[in-house]
């Protein structure tokens, strides 16, 4: 879209925050970039350029506006539902790859030259992988310097930078303003813990969101009291806990980590759960636009597909739950936390009653099938599932090929194209797979009279129509786990 001038300043002319984090306004004149709804008066139309990223931006010499903070904006939701390799890189790039495996491991995962993933990026993004992770480093520096009592240098590292130099040359190019001056403007909190508030697309079902949480609760592991949702996490460095704080219009995160190298990785996490970077205008425009679908989005609107933060412990989940209610999976597993999960101690963990990480992928790969608790067939095939992904032969992080990852699953013994489906939504954050075959999205779609041909209308977010439908059946506690 930031190729259509004309479009952006419209966009941009009439503050509409759809397009935040869809391209970056910057200001010849002032030397900023905004994101599409900042307050400012709007520039002259031969005074603004358009980018379709942060990052390219920053690139072209901007700084980011103070006012409108635009490095804090949702995500773009192309990332959500494109499939091919910049939209896998994208995602990578966000769970923090290219600085734990730098360039050469992300163009590995997506097997492509780094030439050609530098190539691809650059051409569609303004910016290639370095410069991008740059960007996101940036934002993980403002976070950490503006919420915890770390030293600079800590942070420094922290956030993925090479140097203390290149820390401060980056912060000052980004934001205008020290690392030093940043500081001066936090609040402050316990070293260790990072509050920060997640942005949000309106509109956001809240309500919608909290109740499929609180439905799907593993004891120990995850809980929600109120409006807060908290759970353990398995993170690249380390352990942490996180708890958030699902607002009407935000949502607050507060991290206690291990490791602060983390943080970054743990917000996008946290957003790929909630689905904050979906796009819920042209998502409700879609569906809504079928007189089918159109009473369910009008008494819904916003609703998400909450994701998962490790797709290793939602595949798990949804296999125990194939043939049982999501009560009765939960209860079977919650037998093996204290058993195979990793105890923690940390002062959010206390606060909210968690007690262990979900077993890591080796410790239910050594299990014996009749040590899980449930019928044969189906620990062989959790056994079988963790030794795939404890070889690294089975790939369920962020950026992977969907289809590809698919197949591999239903190749699987025990492991069928509900199964797969299932796993692919939400521990991937596929938009676009309806469930076919589960019986109560049958029966409400028998009910309604829609028959395959017409769901095809409802592409690319078929994944959030069968939310509609699930709730319109008052059976979330009867969806997987």
């Amino acid at each position: 879209m930031h190729t259509d001038h004309e479009r952006c300043y419209r966009a941009a002319s009439s503050r509409d925050a759809r397009f935040d984090g869809v391209f970056y306004v910057g200001v010849r004149t002032t030397g900023i970039y905004c994101r599409p709804s900042c307050p400012a008066v709007t520039p002259k139309r031969e005074n603004v350029t358009f980018h379709p990223s942060a990052a390219a931006a920053q690139d072209a010499g901007f700084r980011a506006c103070r006012r409108c903070r635009p490095d804090t904006t949702p995500g773009s939701p192309e990332w959500n539902v494109r499939a091919d390799a910049v939209g896998r890189a994208m995602r990578l790039i966000g769970d923090g790859v290219v600085e734990r495996e730098g360039v050469e491991g992300l163009a590995s995962r997506l097997g492509y030259s780094q030439r050609h993933v530098t190539r691809m990026l650059t051409q569609e993004l303004g910016a290639g992988p370095l410069a991008l992770a740059r960007s996101n480093r940036a934002h993980a520096a403002r976070v950490l310097i503006e919420t915890t009592d770390m030293p600079m240098s800590d942070i420094a590292f922290a956030a993925g930078f090479a140097s203390i130099r290149q820390f401060n040359d980056s912060v000052r190019h980004v934001y205008a303003l020290s690392p030093t001056e940043m500081r001066g403007r936090r609040r402050s909190t316990p070293t260790g813990r990072v509050t920060v508030r997640l942005a949000v697309r309106q509109p956001f079902h809240a309500e919608a969101l909290l109740d499929f949480l609180a439905a799907h609760v593993l004891p120990g592991v995850e809980t929600v009291q109120d409006r807060t949702y908290a759970r353990v996490l398995r993170l690249p460095h380390g352990l942490g806990v996180m708890a958030l704080t699902v607002c009407d219009d935000r949502v607050e995160c507060e991290l206690e980590l291990a490791d602060l190298r983390d943080t970054a990785v743990a917000i996008g996490r946290a957003r790929r759960m909630l689905d904050l970077d979906a796009d819920p205008v042209a998502i409700d425009g879609v569906l809504g636009a079928d007189p089918a679908m159109r009473e369910l989005v009008a008494a819904a609107p916003g609703l998400r597909v909450p994701s998962h933060v490790d797709g290793y412990e939602l595949a798990v989940r949804t296999i125990v739950g194939q043939q049982v209610s999501v009560a009765g999976a939960n209860t079977v597993l919650g037998r093996q936390v204290p058993v195979r999960g990793t105890r923690v101690d940390f002062a959010l963990a206390a606060a909210f009653g968690l007690t262990h990480a979900f077993p890591a992928a080796e410790s239910l790969a050594e299990a014996a099938p009749t040590e899980l608790g449930m019928p044969q067939s189906r620990a062989r095939t959790i056994i079988d599932l963790s030794q795939a992904v404890a070889d690294g032969k089975l790939d369920l992080d962020p950026g992977v090929d969907r289809e590809a990852v698919r197949e591999q699953l239903v190749a699987m013994r025990g492991i069928g194209p509900w199964t797969a489906d299932y796993i692919v939504m939400r521990a991937l954050a596929h938009p676009d797979i309806l469930l076919t075959t589960d019986l109560v999205l049958r029966r409400e779609l028998d009910r309604r009279g829609i028959t395959a041909d017409d769901t095809e209308r409802w592409r690319p977010w078929r994944s959030y129509a069968g939310m509609h439908l699930w709730r319109a059946t008052s059976a979330l506690e009867r969806t997987p786990s």
